[in-house]
C-alpha cells in the first residue's frame, strides 16, 4: 500500500493537490491523525501539526493546509489535509458550521483564524470570492474517536450532519476515521490484527454508521501515533488502508467534477 500512495498521481490537470478536509469533535485526533499520516509515508515520528494532549477545548484555532513530504528537498504528495478547531455543543464555541461549509466550498483561505461567534463573512481578506475546483474541498473525513462516539451529544452529531448533507449537495465523498480503537477493545490493544474480528470494535463502527449515516465500509478504525517513536507495521497498514482510500475516493470525484466542467 506504501508503494501504491508513492505512486499516487492525479488523473487530471485542473488541480495540483487533492484537498481532504478533516472535521470532528475536539479531541478526536484530527491533528494527530495527519501526524500519523506523515509518520507512515517518512518513516519516522513527525509532528507537523500540532498537537494538545491535555487541553479541553480545541487546539487548533487556524485553517492550515498540511502539504506531506515526499522524497527530496520541495517535494510533496499531490494530496493535501486541511485542519480545522473542533465542533463543540452549543453555538458559543468550537468551529462554526458556516465555517466548515465555506471551506467546502473553497472560500476559505489559509491561515484564517475561526470565531465560534462569527463566521467568516465576504469583507475578511481570508474570504476567497472567485473558488475553482482547485480551492474547494475533494473529500471530507469525519474524525469521531471509538471511546466517545455513544457519548457524543445529540446537538453535535447534528452539527455533523448538516456538514455532511451539504458535503452531499455538493457530492464529494465522504469518509470516517474511527479513533482511539485500542481504548475500546483490550484484545485490539495487546494486537492491532485483532481489530477487524473485534465485536467492540465493530459495535462502535455500528454505532457510528447509525448515528452518522455513513456506511460501514466507509468507516476506517485506525489508532494514530501518540506515544510511539517509531513505527509500527499494524499502525502504518490501518492508516494506510484509510488513506488509499481517502485518496482514491478524492481523485474520483476531482476527475468527474473536471468532466462536468468541460462538457
Amino acid at each position: 500500500m506504501l508503494r501504491k500512495v508513492k505512486e499516487f498521481h492525479l488523473r487530471t490537470q485542473e488541480v495540483s493537490s487533492l484537498r481532504i478536509l478533516l472535521h470532528g469533535p475536539i479531541g478526536a485526533g484530527k491533528s494527530s491523525f495527519i501526524n500519523s499520516l506523515d509518520t507512515v509515508l517518512q518513516g519516522c515520528n513527525t509532528a507537523s501539526a500540532l498537537v494538545d494532549a491535555a487541553s479541553g477545548t480545541s487546539f487548533t484555532i487556524k485553517y492550515k493546509v498540511h502539504r506531506l513530504k515526499k522524497d527530496g528537498p520541495g517535494s510533496f504528495y499531490p494530496f493535501v489535509f486541511s485542519d480545522i478547531m473542533g465542533l463543540e455543543p452549543g453555538s458559543s464555541q468550537g468551529v462554526h458550521t458556516d465555517d466548515i461549509i465555506s471551506i467546502l466550498e473553497g472560500h476559505v483561505m489559509n491561515g484564517y483564524t475561526f470565531n465560534a461567534a462569527c463566521p467568516l463573512t465576504k469583507k475578511n481578506p481570508k474570504y476567497n470570492h472567485n473558488p475553482s475546483l482547485k480551492h474547494k474541498i475533494h473529500c471530507l473525513v469525519s474524525v469521531v474517536p471509538a471511546d466517545k462516539i455513544s457519548l457524543m451529544s445529540e446537538e453535535l452529531i447534528q452539527k455533523m450532519k448538516v456538514i455532511r448533507e451539504k458535503a452531499r449537495n455538493l457530492d464529494i465523498p465522504q469518509v470516517v476515521i474511527m479513533s482511539k480503537v485500542d481504548m475500546v477493545c483490550p484484545l485490539v490493544q495487546t494486537d492491532l490484527r485483532k481489530i477487524y474480528t473485534s465485536k467492540k470494535i465493530k459495535d462502535k463502527m455500528q454505532q457510528g454508521s447509525n448515528r452518522l449515516g455513513v456506511p460501514m465500509n466507509c468507516i476506517f478504525p485506525v489508532k494514530n501515533y501518540s506515544e510511539e517513536v517509531i513505527n509500527n507495521c499494524q499502525m502504518d497498514i490501518l492508516i494506510l488502508m484509510a488513506l488509499t482510500n481517502i485518496i482514491r475516493f478524492a481523485n474520483d470525484y476531482v476527475e468527474d467534477q473536471a468532466f462536468a466542467d468541460n462538457e
